[in-house]
C-alpha cells in the first residue's frame, strides 16, 4: 500500500500494523514536532526523547487508537501534554531540591497578593494624577524622583515650607483614598511618608 500523506490511510494502515505506515508516519510528522517540542522544552535532545517516546506509545497502542482530529492534531496536542507534563516535573524536582516546594494554597494566595498588589498601585497612580498640578509635581519629585524637600523649592522657586505643605497635603489624601486597602496600603503609605 502506498502512502502519499493522507492521514486516514496512514491511520488504517497503523492499525492495521503495516510498518511501512508508521514508517510514513514518522518521516512525515518526526522533525517538525522536534522543534515543536524544543520550543517548549528548550532542550533538543530532550524534545527528540520526548517525540521518539510519543512515536513508540503510537505504535505501541495502534490497534486501539481512537482519533476524533486530525493525525497531525493528535500528535502535536500529545506531544505538547508530554512537554508540560515533563516541565512539571522538573519545577517539582526544583523546588523540592531548594527545599521551596510551593503548595496550591501558597500559590494562589501570592498571585493573590500580586493582584492586589498591582490594583493598589493602579489606584495610587490614579490618586496622584487627580492630585492639582503642583501638588503632584511636587510630590512625584519627591517620592517618585528622590528630590529633597530643599531641591524641589529651588527648581520650582518655592519655599520650603510650600513644598512641606504640599506633600503632606498629597499624603493625607492618599490616606483617605486608600482606607479600604488597610494592610497593604500602609505598606505603601509608610513608603510613601519616608
Amino acid at each position: 500500500m502506498a502512502y502519499t500523506g493522507d492521514d486516514k490511510l496512514l491511520l488504517e494502515g497503523l492499525k492495521n500494523g503495516f510498518e511501512e505506515a508508521y514508517e510514513k508516519l514518522f518521516l512525515i510528522y518526526y522533525a517538525q514536532l522536534v522543534v515543536f517540542a524544543q520550543k517548549i522544552l528548550g532542550d533538543e535532545d530532550l524534545s527528540r526523547d520526548m517525540v521518539q517516546d510519543v512515536f513508540v506509545m503510537f505504535y505501541d497502542k495502534r490497534e486501539a487508537l481512537n482519533i476524533h482530529t486530525s493525525l497531525k492534531s493528535h500528535l502535536y496536542q500529545t506531544v505538547r501534554n508530554r512537554c508540560l507534563n515533563q516541565i512539571k516535573r522538573s519545577q517539582i524536582r526544583r523546588d523540592h531540591h531548594a527545599g521551596m516546594f510551593i503548595d496550591k494554597k501558597r500559590q494562589e494566595a501570592f498571585f493573590e497578593d500580586k493582584m492586589l498588589e498591582t490594583e493598589l498601585e493602579t489606584r495610587i497612580f490614579d490618586i496622584v494624577v487627580s492630585l492639582p498640578k503642583q501638588c503632584r509635581r511636587i510630590f512625584e519629585m519627591s517620592r517618585f524622583e528622590g528630590v529633597t524637600n530643599q531641591e524641589i523649592a529651588d527648581k520650582l522657586n518655592l519655599s520650603k515650607r510650600t513644598v512641606e505643605t504640599q506633600i503632606s497635603k498629597a499624603l493625607k489624601l492618599l490616606r483617605q483614598q486608600l482606607k479600604d486597602y488597610v494592610d497593604v496600603a500602609l505598606f505603601f503609605v509608610l513608603w510613601l511618608m519616608s
